[in-house]
């Protein structure tokens, strides 16, 4: 932003909380409305609610007037930051509920730091050392202080603070690996110790200067470093991790591999946005979707219960877009619970190993509470309301039946209260989630389908992977991935050779997900999707029954029982055109293609061969021809009846 432009306002909270417009700072006035301005600030564009705001401005009790008061601080906060201002405030603005702030992103110095960090460290990750370096001591620059300094000790501000302090801890760790790669030994030695100091329990502090240290030729005391560390963990009954202990191990052997093994720290991150999250791929082309269950976040926040579901096939990209909704419900003081079918339960202030008992025991502690009236049963809900509450459940679909009939009661019984159950499922037709999805229906579930992704976005998503990639390219790993985000993925992790064209692969992961789906279907279906597979791209019907000797009527229920494994689909009609039918997508196709012997692909391609030239006249000769050259010396007696044009050309391909 522009800092001699008077309209623009920036606000500061990486030290004492601040307003500057122009360059010049703002008179906010008393404490209170810097308190107020940091609830708002931390709250991203949500609505804080007027309750929320009298309780962060009076800790020990609201006196009489509190309303009018919180209205009377909102009102000298607009006269400062909207001193132009004709009509209502377009930056604070009053809702049926309580206050929204909005504020752009990049007027925030809390959001510039994170997203200089999140590009800090995407730079590092390709090696481009210079531009990573760079912008870690941009955003280092930015901080003049604790964060929210002035009001950091209250409740509001902790979570904010906490999370703004490990960023900042992470980005000197960054700094010094980068420090560290660019041959300036001694300057990551010197920051690796003040990390290692300031945090003595923390690995990557210590990991990089047992790092630096090596690179220097000390060894020894990169050994006793690892020592050091290695027996405060085990006062506290904990040990190394892995990592840590394979770094020790190179270190011991003189493997000078070890000073470029920065992978925990150099790897590619989420966009701050979604920092919470485990996987590092953008959330491309799910704008509208985000915009719903923002809306249901918003629902629970103002003390209603929301719900929704999201739909899509594997890999499409559900737990990605719940990841998105836990660091934004995280960033607006949400209560988090997270469960995926069949792995331990993840709550951001615990662990555990069972997601079928804390889940139960957290949406029933909700429950009991709210049934008793809003009765207090403890000094914490004395003190202040239970915050809002998001249950994420990750392939719901997934779960036991009796999981699923428990939870299913519970969202039955469930009162409206600051709740939002957002559940992710593969397949909604399954019987065995049908309980669990009625009763969410009827809570007026917000219903989400994840469709592939468009060209466009495929491309934007291309460009975050490899900037290198060209349009051209990019739309032949659109039609190969399917607009599957995964799939894409694992494309271009594959050589730029092997992704698309003559040398293409299949990723290992993509194969194994294929071969397990195709190890579940029964004979027939397979017989289906192995003539299916020779044939080519689109699946004639009219044929494949031919072949199979099947009636139509019983040949598409097998076919449609394929499209739900997800190893064929269905292309509708596009633009009016007569173009709908049963596609095999590419890499399912060449998945199968595999696993059919010489003999048994030639034999298939003779049948084809056979049956085009009994049964039509005119059939097409680039398709006929294929065939027949598949079929090798099988298409002998198919080689008569060819014609002049297509004959010479099988003839001298299958010598």
């Amino acid at each position: 932003m522009n800092p001699t432009d008077d309209t623009l306002l920036e606000f500061r909270a990486l030290g004492p909380v601040q307003v500057r417009r122009g360059g010049s700072l703002l008179d906010l006035g008393p404490r209170q409305r810097r308190v107020l301005l940091s609830r708002l600030l931390i709250a991203e564009g949500r609505v804080v609610p007027v309750q929320e705001l009298i309780q962060s401005l009076w800790r020990d009790g609201p006196p009489p007037g509190a309303v009018s008061s919180v209205r009377a601080h909102v009102s000298r906060l607009r006269s400062v930051l909207d001193i132009k201002r004709i009509g209502p405030s377009a930056s604070l603005v009053a809702e049926s509920s309580g206050y929204v702030l909005k504020v752009a992103r990049e007027a925030r110095d809390t959001a510039v730091f994170e997203d200089a960090v999140h590009r800090a460290r995407t730079a590092a990750s390709r090696g481009l050392l210079v531009q990573s370096h760079r912008t870690l001591e941009e955003a280092l620059s930015l901080w003049r202080g604790e964060a929210f300094q002035d009001v950091g000790d209250q409740d509001f501000a902790v979570r904010a603070r906490n999370h703004l302090d490990a960023l900042h801890h992470e980005a000197q760790e960054l700094l010094a690996s980068v420090l560290l790669k660019r041959g300036d030994v001694t300057g990551a030695i010197n920051a690796a110790e003040v990390l290692a100091a300031s945090t003595p329990l923390r690995e990557a502090s210590w990991a990089t200067l047992m790092r630096a240290l090596y690179a220097d030729g000390r060894q020894t005391e990169a050994l006793q470093h690892y020592e050091r560390f290695r027996s405060a963990l085990a006062e506290q009954g904990l040990e190394p991790s892995p990592w840590l202990k394979r770094l020790q191990t190179g270190i011991l052997r003189h493997d000078s591999t070890v000073v470029d093994d920065v992978s925990p720290l150099l790897a590619p991150t989420p966009s701050p946005a979604s920092r919470k999250t485990k996987h590092a791929a953008p959330l491309i082309g799910r704008g509208e979707e985000m915009a719903q269950l923002s809306t249901v976040l918003s629902q629970a926040a103002a003390g209603q219960t929301g719900c929704a579901v999201v739909v899509g096939e594997p890999g499409i990209g559900k737990s990605r877009l719940l990841q998105e909704v836990a660091a934004r419900a995280v960033s607006a003081g949400f209560a988090i619970v997270q469960a995926q079918m069949g792995l331990p339960l993840h709550r951001n202030d615990q662990s555990g190993p069972s997601p079928a008992t804390q889940l139960l025991h957290v949406l029933r502690r909700r429950a009991r509470g709210a049934r008793g009236g809003g009765r207090v049963t403890d000094r914490a809900a004395r003190t202040s309301p239970e915050r809002p509450l998001v249950c994420l459940i990750d392939d719901a679909d997934a779960a036991p039946v009796e999981y699923q009939a428990e939870v299913k009661q519970l969202v039955d019984a469930l009162p409206d209260g600051s709740i939002a159950v957002i559940c992710a499922v593969r397949d909604p037709h399954d019987p065995a989630f049908s309980p669990l999805l009625k009763a969410l229906m009827r809570r007026d579930a917000t219903w989400l389908t994840l469709e592939p992704l468009t060209l466009s976005e495929m491309v934007e998503m291309v460009a975050v992977y490899d900037e290198h990639v060209t349009p051209r390219a990019a739309a032949a790993l659109h039609r190969r991935s399917s607009g599957n985000p995964f799939v894409l993925g694992e494309l271009l992790k594959l050589p730029a050779d092997r992704r698309t064209g003559p040398g293409a692969r299949v990723p290992t992961a993509v194969r194994s997900t294929v071969m397990r789906r195709l190890a579940e279907l029964p004979v027939p279906i397979e017989s289906l999707l192995e003539h299916a597979a020779v044939d080519g791209e689109w699946l004639d019907m009219a044929l494949l029954a031919d072949l199979l000797k099947m009636p139509l009527p019983k040949l598409l229920p097998l076919v449609d029982s394929a499209v739900a494994a997800r190893l064929l689909t269905w292309e509708a009609d596009l633009d009016g055109e007569a173009t709908s039918g049963y596609r095999f997508p590419e890499l399912a196709r060449e998945v199968v293609l595999s696993t059919l012997p010489p003999s048994r692909r030639q034999l298939l391609h003779a049948a084809f061969a056979e049956r085009l030239a009994a049964v039509s006249e005119d059939p097409s000769q680039e398709r006929l021809a294929r065939h027949v050259q598949g079929a090798g010396a099988l298409a002998a007696g198919v080689c008569a009846t060819l014609p002049d044009q297509v004959g010479p050309n099988v003839e001298t391909s299958s010598r």
